[in-house]
């Protein structure tokens, strides 16, 4: 939860390497409130979660997503949600607000694992030797609640995109090379 234009932004650098340069009708993107445009983060994940049921049907308050693609932390956390905390428990709500979240920014907000689960794809990215530990308790099968890359689950299909260094503990019959 920052301000506009802050370059730790998910929507920033977002823009900067991919939605500046496609073809993408403005109304087509949804970036969260910032810091000065809501009253708390509360509020933004309200807003938020209300952005996202104008376009949600009788089945979900959220839109029907294709692909999810999520960068998972040495913690394995994914979005903002981090291992051991009550916001992974959380299904309920379409957006959670993360306070005092153990990476920095401290204030986050966050799609609710059911809506990200509810992507017809979930694609996981895991790159450095730092995140070998998490992605091994992810494939091993590890619990959401203190693996929550584990827990990230498409509808059809979950891929998980490595590079050598986080890789390097896999067991070769768990890696497609076509990729």
């Amino acid at each position: 939860f920052l301000p506009a234009g802050h370059p730790e932004r998910n929507d920033v650098g977002a823009r900067a390497a991919f939605i500046d340069h496609i073809d993408i009708p403005r109304q087509h993107v949804h970036p969260l409130a910032a810091v000065g445009e809501v009253a708390d983060m509360d509020a933004a994940a309200e807003a938020y979660a209300a952005e996202l049921a104008r376009f949600g049907d009788a089945e979900r308050a959220w839109p029907a997503f294709y692909l999810c693609f999520l960068g998972v932390g040495p913690d394995g956390h994914i979005a903002s949600l981090f291992p051991d905390r009550p916001e992974i428990q959380v299904t309920d709500r379409t957006v959670v607000a993360v306070h005092d979240a153990p990476k920095p920014p401290s204030d986050r907000l966050s799609l609710t694992r059911p809506v990200l689960n509810s992507s017809r794809c979930v694609w996981l990215v895991v790159s450095g030797v730092d995140k070998a530990s998490a992605l091994g308790l992810a494939l091993a099968g590890a619990s959401y609640e203190t693996v929550p890359a584990a827990g990230a689950k498409g509808r059809r299909r979950t891929l998980f995109f490595v590079d050598e260094d986080a890789a390097a503990n896999v067991p070769g019959e768990l890696i497609d090379q076509e990729f």
